[in-house]
């Protein structure tokens, strides 16, 4: 069985976004001058969901060519140059 990147990083943004939310949320609610520092770890998951969705998505741009350069066709790029001999 094979496991889907795509549900992965869909996974991972969906963290990434909940855990913001939730970090932002909380540090509205307490209303005082450490509320930022007693969220940190919620910021911190977050960031770090994100980071890894980042780091999935440009494994994955890498291994598709651009659409803005063509590939060379197999009969041209396998072609080899020959020099006669004299």
């Amino acid at each position: 069985m094979r496991f889907d990147r795509s549900l992965l990083r869909t996974i991972l943004f969906s963290l990434t976004v909940v855990t913001m939310v939730i970090g932002v949320y909380q540090t509205l609610l307490q209303d005082n001058q450490n509320a930022v520092r007693d969220n940190y770890w919620l910021f911190t998951f977050g960031f770090s969901f994100y980071l890894i969705y980042w780091y999935l998505g440009r494994k994955d741009r890498e291994a598709v060519p651009s659409p803005g350069k063509p590939a060379a066709p197999a009969a041209i790029a396998k072609k080899k140059v020959v020099k006669k001999k004299k």
